[in-house]
């Protein structure tokens, strides 16, 4: 049974606000019992029954202390000498060899062991474990899943790890946030990455400002494991690829200092002032060479020098980057970014800030034969330089609001290129794994990653990771862990997904179809143009050999001629000028002399008219 009661109200009293009043109650619906149904309830004794629907809870607080987790290792260099034994002595130990190898027991476990050791390296010699028997094969395709990056946590300086470091946060400990302007991952075992720290703002260094920088061990990293302290602020630092221990930085006065990790966090040598650059070193890379100890560095001010870190007291070569060719220091354009490529020992590239590429070669007789080619890629500083490490003749260039890709054989333009976004982009790296893959950040705190077999439009994955500018970019030697530096000192670690880290079938033929295919076209477009130019130039200036003469002259060749046709044609329009005015003149004087000639005429007529009218009268 639905009760219903409708309340009838005007249209002109709504919306008017509601008045109530007491009034007495009134009967809207009276339901009488119905008998038949009081046979269906059974009586029952009153019962009371109550429940509690919160339920009971207590307040408890901790405060615990942090607890500092400190590591400490041994170095263990030399064992098993009794305690009598100095390993130090060389007579000592040569005293207590023969001791030794005149015992009985010497003998027979020398014996016993050889037969084991024969064994072993026979079995050795016939079985190669390692021997992978499928090689030719490609790598099956992995799964299709969209490109990622996992976060898993975020630790910073003061925290604890608990989680594993798939995304870890270091920040600078310092008060005043300094950049982190280079990244460099430990050689042999990526659980380490040194880390530059500095200011690169002009005249913007405090003067309680650190000037140190920083070895993080990342399964560790309640604090740095070590502490670099310089003459002054690292903008530079790479570790020594043969040595894990040794490690080279270029300062920011422009002095070049290597440490030692085994003798602390002090430098072992530190170039003298008078030497070294004069302005920042924004590149220094170790070169491969027998003893391991060789290095080159470049700077702002112009300059190339190498070094060897048991003498760095002077530089072993110096070379100027004045593309000119005439080697002089004034003209020389200031080096951002080094590249090196150990397959290439005697090839390396300069980006310059003026936006120009400048590819050397070392082992040139003379020093305007070191310079051995240019390339105009941006319209400011080249920020990062890398050669593809599947094809080093392409390498990659990330400078304005551009990242381009570049063939040695194109001098003119780019084979590739991304758009123009609207953040200015910082630094860029090849992936180690796979040759269609590089990374590029920019200044809004945007890493992107771009795999141009998949698209080449936009990127395949952009991740934001900071709301500051990223500054620095190094990718791990897996091609999993990639690691970003940015303004205020944060280092960022990212593990990005398989697909972007693991080579996909067929791609190296891929990658190298697209790269020959972009340097082909480009060819083709350098040629057609260089016959348009040669073309019109040889219609403005005529036929033959005067159009060649025109394409071999020297910049200053070009100037001089340039200012001798503005002077002959200055001269011209004074001499026109000068005749105009000479005619203008001439005819003002003849036009004078007919006026003058004709008021004569004039008057010697009048006394004629005069006589006749006379007559006239008289008659």
């Amino acid at each position: 049974m639905e009760i219903v009661h409708v309340y009838t109200r005007k249209r002109s009293e709504f919306g008017r606000p509601c008045s109530f009043s007491d009034r007495p109650a009134e009967v809207c619906v009276d339901i009488q019992p119905d008998p038949s149904l009081a046979d269906s309830f059974l009586l029952r004794c009153p019962v009371d029954a109550h429940v509690q629907h919160g339920s009971d809870m207590s307040e408890h607080e901790v405060n615990t202390e942090r607890v500092e987790v400190e590591t400490r290792g041994v170095n263990h260099v030399e064992g098993g000498w009794p305690k009598d034994i100095n390993p130090q002595e060389l007579e000592q130990t040569i005293r207590f060899r023969k001791k030794v190898e005149k015992e009985e027991n010497y003998v027979n476990a020398i014996v016993h062991l050889g037969t084991l050791m024969e064994h072993c390296v026979k079995q050795n010699n016939a079985i190669d474990i390692y021997e992978e028997y499928f090689g030719e094969e490609e790598l099956a395709e992995v799964e299709d899943e969209p490109p990622s990056a996992k976060t898993i946590n975020v630790i910073r300086y003061y925290q604890t790890n608990i989680f594993s470091d798939v995304l870890l946060s270091k920040r600078d400990p310092n008060v005043v946030k300094r950049t982190a302007t280079h990244l460099s991952w430990h050689p042999d075992r990526c659980k380490k990455l040194a880390v530059a720290y500095s200011s690169l703002e002009f005249q913007q260094n405090m003067k309680d400002m650190s000037f140190q920088s920083y070895i993080w061990d990342l399964e560790n990293p309640n604090k740095p494991e070590l502490v670099l302290k310089p003459s002054s602020p690292l903008v530079s630092l790479e570790y020594n690829p043969k040595d894990s221990h040794i490690l080279v930085g270029g300062c920011y006065n422009g002095q070049m200092a290597y440490w030692d990790t085994r003798k602390g966090g002090l430098p072992v040598e530190v170039s003298t002032v008078e030497v070294s650059h004069r302005d920042p070193v924004y590149g220094a890379i170790w070169l491969q060479s027998k003893t391991g100890t060789e290095c080159f560095s470049a700077s702002t001010d112009g300059q190339v020098l190498w070094w060897d870190i048991r003498k760095l007291s002077e530089p072993t070569e110096i070379l100027v980057l004045d593309i000119t060719r005439q080697g002089l220091l004034e003209n020389a354009l200031g080096a951002v970014t080094l590249e090196f490529e150990p397959t290439m020992p005697t090839k390396f590239m300069v980006g310059t800030e003026q936006g120009i590429v400048i590819a050397c070669n070392r082992k040139a007789k003379t020093p305007p034969e070191k310079i051995a080619s240019t390339y105009s890629s941006h319209h400011g500083p080249v920020y990062a330089l890398a050669r593809n490490p599947f094809y080093p003749k392409i390498f990659l260039t990330v400078g304005d609001w551009t990242a381009r890709i570049w063939s040695e054989e194109t001098k003119e333009s780019s084979i590739m290129w991304t758009k123009y976004h609207l953040s200015y982009l910082t630094d860029g790296c090849w992936s180690t794994v796979r040759p269609s893959v590089f990374f590029t950040t920019k200044m809004d705190g945007t890493l992107d990653i771009w795999d141009f077999l998949f698209k080449q439009n936009n990127p395949s994955l952009s991740l934001k990771i900071c709301d500051e500018p990223l500054s620095s970019l190094r990718l791990q030697d897996n091609g999993c862990v990639v690691g970003c530096g940015s303004k205020l000192g944060t280092v960022t670690l990212l593990e990005i997904s398989s697909g972007l880290c693991t080579l996909q079938r067929n791609e190296k033929n891929l990658a190298n179809a697209m790269f020959e295919r972009e340097t082909k076209r480009e060819k083709i477009l350098e040629a057609r143009h260089r016959e348009m130019r040669l073309k019109e130039r040889a219609r403005s200036e005529g036929q033959g050999t005067e159009a060649e003469e025109m394409l071999e002259e020297s910049p200053q060749e070009a100037l001089d001629r340039a200012q001798k046709e503005f002077f002959e044609v200055i001269e011209a329009e004074l001499q026109r000028r000068a005749q105009a005015e000479a005619q203008h003149l001439h005819g003002k004087v003849q036009k004078h002399a007919e006026e003058a000639v004709a008021a004569q005429e004039e008057e010697s007529k009048l006394p004629k008219y005069e006589e006749e009218a006379e007559e006239e009268d008289a008659a």
